[in-house]
């Protein structure tokens, strides 16, 4: 009745088993399967994955321990509770319960540790963040390799020798349970075989006879099992170790690999690279000791990249990397280049009454408010701010002089909707002038070893801050020089006019200058436009001295535009010659004494 009962419970532990399997399984299949393709995992696949995965080996040996277990103890009951097993004195179903007991422990041993090789190397990076891997997210406590090859010789080694030891002995019988009283000649030939003689001595002794009887010998079918647990035993062996050196190797060997990759890379300077943390042992701290230094690393650049990022608002990059220069850290007292470049400048017109009205907090806030709106602007077109003086903007542009241009008519652009804005604060808007001026200049560092600054140091730069000042004289709002003119590779992008030939105030040679349109609100712009062959008729008789036909003329224009201040200028101009009679000097060159 009670073996009746183990073969029922037998036959349903082995199904439910085999279904525990697949039940806790069937979850990581359905994930690593979605995530292949790429398809959306559910918070609560994700969860239950997570947990249980480092525990994943030992419920999967566990589960198939169940089954095993239930075989043995069910093997166990029929031994016990049979009559021609329990009698038996070697019976082959007990030598089979061992042979199963064994071959059960290994395969339990060999799913764990197979499972556990799979989750270490290929699935622990699909659900723990690389974020969370940069430690060990093992719950047991740190482990050694020593113990890892030990257990791998173990099961490589003492396990399957262990197998053909009880094989061995398994095959042993004793002759004293062949219940023979006496063995005869024939007996004692097939028992001892060479033997024999020197065994029957022996056997015609009476003492020699319970000593006899404890000696064993090994039959013809124990003999055929014998071989065939020791060749099993073999095989065993040779899978065991094939597989767990390569396991133990890859262990090993890919975590370690993995880790001197990217040692290379931070050491390279690529970027910063975390390594992952697979094992619980040397190589794991090992590798969570890297990490913990990648991240020292980092933050320390980071730190770095935000002290150049602040340097950089006061040395610009660009300065930089004229001087040819990686960091300021390399900047020396005495460094310079000389480059062609265009220099813009620009300000705001009167801005001491506007500053007047103000606190000093609320003139700085203005300015910061100001300047951040044209800053970005001159970035945009390749330019770099060399430096700010008061409401002032001094920047630099290498290469194609469209970039200054462009730069100067995008800020004329952003003044009109900063104006739009200060009108609906019910502020009173501003207005500024933009000069640029194209030529060679000495970008370098000057001071003393205690306090250095970048600077530029050029003619070029006093011209275009004069150049900056005649907008006021002239109401305009941007002028460029005729050298700054020429350069433009296609002069037809932008409408500009003549304006005139000035000697500014430190300035020997005269200086042609032109007044770019497209800075100006449209209305004037077209105005402007329309009336430019005029202008530079007027411009032509005035040359000529022939000042009531240019005087006429340019009234004319004025009376089309009004707020064409230029022609405003050359008609007071006209006026004080015709009044006062044209000066013994007069060459048609306007000579700027004052600096504006």
């Amino acid at each position: 009745m009670l073996s009746k009962s183990f073969s029922f419970l037998l036959s349903f532990s082995l199904p439910l088993s085999f279904l525990l399997g697949l039940i806790f399984n069937y979850p990581f299949k359905r994930y690593m399967r979605r995530k292949r393709r790429n398809k959306k995992i559910s918070d609560k696949l994700f969860a239950f994955c997570k947990k249980y995965l480092l525990i994943s080996p030992w419920i999967n040996a566990g589960i198939l321990g169940v089954a095993f277990l239930a075989t043995l103890i069910y093997m166990v009951v029929l031994m016990k509770q049979t009559p021609e097993y329990a009698n038996a004195p070697t019976p082959l179903f007990n030598r089979f319960f061992y042979i199963s007991l064994f071959s059960s422990i290994l395969t339990i041993l060999f799913v764990y540790f197979w499972e556990k090789h799979r989750v270490h190397i290929k699935y622990l990076g699909s659900l723990f963040s690389k974020e969370e891997l940069r430690k060990r997210v093992f719950k047991t406590k740190m482990g050694r390799i020593k113990n890892r090859l030990w257990v791998s010789s173990a099961m490589t080694t003492l396990l399957p020798l262990s197998i053909v030891i009880i094989y061995l002995i398994m095959s042993f019988t004793k002759i004293e349970d062949l219940a023979i009283s006496e063995l005869t000649d024939e007996q004692t030939q097939i028992l001892f075989g060479r033997y024999s003689s020197m065994m029957q001595n022996l056997l015609d002794n009476p003492n020699s006879i319970d000593e006899i009887g404890r000696m064993f010998f090994v039959n013809v079918m124990d003999g055929i099992i014998m071989l065939v647990g020791i060749g099993m035993g073999i095989f065993a062996s040779l899978i065991y170790i094939l597989l767990f050196v390569k396991w133990t190797t890859i262990d090993i060997v890919y975590p370690v690999r993995e880790l001197m990759y990217n040692m290379q890379r931070t050491g390279e300077g690529k970027r910063v690279n975390y390594t992952i943390v697979r094992n619980n042992d040397e190589i794991g701290e090992l590798a969570e000791r890297f990490n913990e230094m990648t991240g020292e690393i980092e933050r320390y650049i980071i730190r770095i990249e935000k002290m150049n990022k602040a340097y950089s608002r006061f040395v610009p990059k660009q300065f930089l990397d004229f001087l040819e220069k990686e960091n300021i850290t390399e900047v020396k007292l005495g460094d310079q280049v000389q480059k062609e470049m265009s220099v813009l400048f620009t300000d705001i017109r009167d801005f001491t009454a506007l500053s007047e009205e103000l606190t000093p907090k609320k003139t700085f806030d203005f300015l910061n408010e100001y300047l951040s709106v044209m800053e970005p602007l001159i970035s945009q077109n390749h330019g770099f701010i060399d430096k700010y003086i008061g409401d002032s903007i001094m920047a630099l542009f290498a290469g194609n002089v469209e970039n200054a241009i462009d730069a100067a008519i995008e800020m004329r652009v952003a003044l009109a909707d900063f104006n739009v804005k200060r009108r609906l604060e019910n502020k009173n808007p501003i207005d500024s002038g933009i000069g640029i001026h194209t030529g060679n200049l000495m970008l370098g560092v000057v001071g003393g070893h205690g306090r250095m600054d970048g600077t530029v140091v050029s003619d070029a730069v006093n011209l275009a801050s004069r150049i900056e000042g005649l907008t006021k004289m002239y109401g305009t709002s941007i002028i460029i020089s005729q050298n700054t003119l020429i350069k433009l590779e296609d002069p037809g992008r932008y409408n500009y006019r003549f304006l005139d030939v000035v000697k500014v105030k430190g300035k020997k040679e005269a200086v042609y200058i032109f007044e770019v349109l497209d800075g100006e609100p449209n209305k004037i712009k077209q105005l402007k436009i329309q009336t430019k062959s005029d202008f530079g008729k007027g411009l032509q008789l005035y040359k000529n001295k022939e000042f009531d036909d240019a005087h006429k003329l340019f009234r004319k224009i004025l009376e089309i535009n009004p707020d064409d201040h230029a022609a405003d200028l050359y008609i007071a101009r006209c006026k004080n010659i015709l009044d006062f009679g044209v000066p013994a000097d007069w060459d048609g060159v306007e000579t700027i004494r004052d600096k504006y």
